[in-house]
């Protein structure tokens, strides 16, 4: 076995120089440990200076005010919550609202910026001058602007619940919100939602080995109507043995407001309608951007199979432009996570106004709450991130 020589000092010296990403000689090995210095320095300047900003108001340190009660009521929560609950508790809903405008806004902003995309590298004129100019107008206009617009000016222009617009009697739009049916469980919801997973689970499966035969083979199994059959009829067939799995109570108007049903407040379809409507323009070019990278000859070549444009673009084009696509849409998504912050301005109770902002001004633990806050947004992006590049190996694994 051989023995690997010793390397002199002045060799690993310059390893360790180059590593540092400093100049050569000592001078610059120097210069990398004051660098070091002048930050432990800093860092040590603003710790002091916080405990003692601490002691001065004495605001005693640390978490222990998450068990206080909150002593406030929320417009909005996904769970059970009242005044009387914790800190921790206003921590959850503010986390769970921030969750669910974000989700939905993806959601909404990605099938819009698909479709205005394919506006515009659509053949018709009209089309394309339409989604063109979307683009160009949102873009262009600040987000904060956009929400006021949303709030202010169209839903705060609605009428007054007495006068609400009335859809089958059952559901009611007004300035104070969208009024729906409530939908109550009853004895054969969870059957129900077993059947339905069920029947999903098998479909997918069908699905699977029909595509498995068809590259192994090339033989081509039809397994839509069986899993239509699945997906419908299986839960069909819950219902008729155990039972509806949910009855609806449906709101009343009584004296100036409704009661019964569930309210989606306005100050979530605006933040929604807007973070959709504002991202959805930078994921169409970037959409756009990704077709136009895959070679025109993709286009022409399906074209010559007699497969239609949208069939085309389906099966061939952007399955290849995801891999341009994936890396820029990410980011749109983490800025519309960010984004849904200025939710504050106009009311909505996400984790910024409800634990950032009125759970600081009653407890003063600034630095608690302002750290709390930004390590579950770093987490979010992180998480974010992890799934969409999962996303894009699975892509790049499938496409060779």
């Amino acid at each position: 076995m051989a023995i690997e020589p010793r390397k002199p000092p002045s060799q690993l010296l310059a390893r360790l120089q180059r590593a540092l990403g400093g100049r050569a000689g000592w001078s610059g090995f120097v210069l990398q440990l004051l660098f070091v210095a002048a930050l432990a320095w800093i860092l040590y300047e603003i710790v002091a200076n916080a405990r003692a900003n601490l002691q001065a108001q004495r605001i005693t340190a640390g978490f222990g005010f998450l068990a206080n009660n909150a002593g406030f009521d929320v417009s909005q929560s996904l769970i059970p919550y009242s005044g009387s609950d914790p800190y921790t508790r206003v921590f959850v809903v503010g986390l769970l609202n921030t969750l669910l405008v974000s989700v939905i806004g993806i959601f909404f902003a990605t099938l819009i910026g698909f479709l205005v995309a394919l506006g515009r590298l659509s053949p018709n004129w009209l089309l394309s001058r339409i989604s063109g100019g979307y683009v160009e107008l949102i873009r262009n206009l600040p987000l904060l602007f956009q929400i006021l617009f949303w709030y202010l000016a169209v839903l705060a222009a609605l009428p007054n619940p007495r006068q609400s617009i009335s859809v089958f009697d059952s559901f009611f739009l007004s300035n104070r919100g969208l009024v729906i049916p409530k939908p109550i469980g009853t004895p054969g919801f969870e059957p129900f939602v077993a059947a339905v997973l069920l029947g999903i689970v098998v479909a997918i499966a069908l699905g699977r080995y029909a595509r498995r035969q068809l590259f192994d083979s090339g033989k081509v199994i039809k397994v839509w109507p069986y899993a239509l059959g699945l997906v419908v009829g299986l839960p069909l067939l819950s219902a008729l043995i155990f039972g509806l799995p949910v009855t609806f109570e449906v709101p009343v108007l009584r004296g100036f407001n409704f009661a019964g049903g569930s309210r989606v407040i306005p100050e979530f379809v605006a933040l929604t309608l807007a973070l959709s409507t504002y991202t959805a323009a930078f994921i169409a070019e970037i959409v756009r951007a990704g077709i136009l990278s895959v070679h025109r000859g993709q286009m022409e070549a399906g074209s010559s199979l007699g497969l239609q444009r949208g069939s085309v673009l389906r099966l061939i084009v952007i399955p290849q432009a995801m891999r341009v696509i994936l890396p820029p849409l990410t980011n749109q998504y983490l800025n519309l996570t960010k984004n849904s912050s200025l939710a504050v301005a106009i009311g909505y109770p996400d984790l910024v106004s409800v634990f950032a902002g009125t759970t600081l001004s009653q407890t003063g633990q600034a630095i608690e709450i302002i750290g709390i806050t930004m390590g579950v947004y770093l987490l979010i992006s992180l998480v974010t991130s992890a799934i969409m590049s999962f996303y894009g190996w699975r892509i790049s694994r499938s496409m060779g």
